[in-house]
């Protein structure tokens, strides 16, 4: 089987892509902390 060669601006691309998905998720992951915790808080009240 043969791989894809990928050029400097393909790997740079993926590489953003890949990076900004993660900053995504990350941010995503964190959103629904927060949501969770400020539920949690406010059942007390």
């Amino acid at each position: 089987m043969e791989t894809v060669k990928l050029n400097e601006a393909q790997k740079k691309s993926r590489r953003g892509r890949n990076v900004a998905l993660g900053v995504l998720l990350a941010a995503l992951v964190v959103i629904f902390y927060v949501v969770t915790i400020v539920k949690i808080g406010s059942v007390g009240h």
